[in-house]
């Protein structure tokens, strides 16, 4: 194994001895408890099983058959979540058929970013992560299953899912991922209508029907962001049925991997390491962060991982991800990274691909205990559906298509292409692998704006048109709960399309899909909080420095330390949180942790 690698993961357990100890201490005496059946008064298992049929009743209190509780996060108004309408039936059927018992134990929210992109709502997005993970508590309270079948896909319901089972870790959990849409309008060419039509070129006609024909059907959105980096993520982290990920939700594979996922859920009964919370010790929350590097993932997942990693009582931080970026080779390009989607990416070999590359690279920890039998191993191949039903097969030692996935000793780019920026405007991330390494260093003046309204309106009057940094401040999760800022992302690229220096600074958020724009993003502490990037006035010149990893504002020490941080004007602070339910989330926005910090709101 790569000394980085194993110097990385010993830190984590050292700097987590105390919570990690305690959390497994919790999980020891919940598992030492007698079954729920026995354990309950009798109302109350009168009450937990009285809608189940008779012959269920009986396999589960007097024969003490295994019992599986179903949390979903099925609704038809997420794509990637619509097919999760069929599958209890489904493992009803296959939990039937081996002797077992299931419930849906309950349903938790699940929002889409691409529906509230730039609207109120998208203020409620990084705070329903927390929400899901209440959901998922409170559907497995009922405190009567044996092992836990997790169905969610998208941006904040996997790590909210995630951190919900963890504080239940006593369970053997597998999650049940429905696959992506099929490949319809490139994300290449969505993008340039996107870019034509913020200089005014198209209009709004023709940039809905590029967006129709790019999301059109089931399934979950094609290109490289936050969802499909959550299936990433849980195959390297042995939480799905191996090669689950990337199936599209009608293919016949994916109703026999969902009925593997009950198999796989019995087997792990009786088994206390396959609890999830003994799985997710410091080596796969290491894992997982590999594989988010390797592939060019969600820049989301340097909060959310550190969010379920203290979940688990382990404690990770951005140094972390920084140092495992600069040994961790970059083998996948899916847009926004690339040109492909991540059909083509499963197509060229996919997650197996990528996992045996790692594995064989020594950047993963192969030893770990997985949902699965034969461990990490597993996830380095591919299910196959035959005569004999389920099987798993070796996957090719070359990449279907090395434009999109490639060999370790071959990669698109030694580094992960993640840095971490450190300087007086404080820390910040910066995604590098999809920027033009001629803009991986920017100095330029900068223009700010408290909102990405303000600076869209200054880009139509033509106000940026030159070599500028774009500080877009009060957008973190004290102040608006952190909303993705993606509609600036076609008019920075426009400006730096023309030849314009460009660069982006928010303590906002960006996802993975910032592309080729330069972003340092999730900048802590943020302005609301006393950060320094509230010292920034108009026109100081800015230094983005990915190269250096340095994020500076070039202005004389003495004036620096004089200056005042902004404050948000009273109507800024009154239009916050007001409509739209905003207002029941303002505990959260109290109490929420820095980004760095994972955005908690529950420690």
């Amino acid at each position: 194994m790569k000394s980085v690698i194993r110097e990385v993961t010993q830190r984590i357990a050292e700097r987590s001895a105390a919570t990690r100890r305690a959390y497994l201490q919790l999980v020891e005496d919940m598992a030492r408890r007698p079954r729920g059946a026995d354990r309950m008064g009798c109302a109350n298992v009168a009450h937990a099983f009285a809608a189940l049929p008779a012959s269920d009743k009986l396999r589960v209190v007097a024969e003490r058959a295994p019992h599986l509780g179903i949390v979903t996060a099925y609704n038809d108004m997420l794509s990637a979540h619509q097919p999760y309408e069929g599958f209890p039936a489904v493992i009803r059927d296959e939990a039937r058929r081996r002797g077992a018992t299931v419930q849906v134990a309950g349903g938790v929210p699940a929002m889409c970013d691409g529906v509230t992109q730039g609207q109120p709502g998208m203020e409620l997005s990084l705070f329903s992560r927390d929400t899901i993970a209440m959901g998922t508590a409170v559907a497995l309270s009922h405190d009567v299953f044996d092992a836990a079948l997790l169905l969610g896909v998208c941006d904040k319901i996997v790590p909210g899912l995630l951190i919900g089972a963890l504080h239940f870790g006593h369970l053997p959990c597998v999650f049940v991922p429905a696959g992506p849409m099929s490949s319809g309008l490139s994300n290449s060419e969505k993008a340039k209508v996107r870019e034509q039509f913020a200089q005014g070129l198209v209009g709004r006609e023709a940039l809905l029907a590029a967006e129709s024909a790019a999301y059109h059907g089931p399934g979950t959105c094609t290109f490289y962001g936050t969802a499909n980096s959550n299936q990433m993520l849980l195959e390297a982290m042995g939480l799905h049925v191996p090669g689950a990920a990337f199936i599209h939700p009608q293919a016949e594979l994916r109703e026999e991997l969902t009925r593997e996922a009950v198999r796989t859920a019995l087997r792990c009964v009786g088994q206390p390491q396959r609890a999830i919370g003994r799985l997710v010790d410091e080596r796969v929350i290491v894992n997982a962060m590999v594989a988010l590097l390797a592939t060019g993932g969600s820049t989301n997942h340097l909060i959310h991982w550190v969010a379920v990693a203290r979940a688990a009582g382990l404690l990770i931080d951005w140094n972390d991800f920084s140092d495992l970026s600069a040994e961790v080779p970059l083998l996948a390009r899916v847009y926004p990274n690339g040109s492909a989607d991540v059909n083509q990416f499963q197509a060229a070999g996919g997650p197996g691909f990528v996992i045996r590359e790692l594995i064989e690279q020594g950047c993963l920890h192969a030893d770990v205990v997985t949902v699965a039998e034969g461990g990490l191993a597993a996830y380095a191949r591919v299910p196959v559906r035959g005569p004999a039903g389920l099987t798993w097969q070796d996957l090719p030692r070359d990449s279907g298509d090395d434009t999109v996935l490639r060999r370790a000793e071959r990669p698109f780019s030694p580094t992960g292409g993640l840095k971490l920026l450190r300087g007086n405007l404080g820390r910040a991330v910066i995604k590098t692998s999809a920027v033009p390494e001629d803009r991986h260093v920017v100095e330029a003046p900068a223009r700010v704006f408290d909102s990405q309204e303000d600076m869209l309106a200054a880009f139509n009057r033509g106000e940026l048109e030159r070599d500028v940094v774009v500080v877009v401040r009060f957008q973190g999760p004290r102040a608006n709960g952190m909303p993705e800022l993606h509609k600036l992302t076609p008019p920075l690229a426009v400006l730096q399309g023309k030849g314009f220096k460009v660069a982006l600074v928010t303590d906002g958020r960006m996802s993975g899909a910032s592309g080729k724009v330069p972003a340092a993003i999730h900048v802590s502490p943020e302005v609301l909080a006393g950060g320094p990037l509230g010292k920034v006035r108009d026109g100081d010149v800015i230094r983005v420095d990915a190269v250096a990893g340095t994020l500076d504002a070039l202005v004389d020490e003495t004036e620096w330390t004089a200056r005042e941080n902004a404050q948000p004007t009273a109507e800024q602070r009154h239009s916050h949180g007001r409509g739209l339910g905003r207002e029941l989330f303002a505990g959260m926005r109290r109490n929420v942790l820095s980004a760095e910090e994972g955005a908690c709101t529950w420690l």
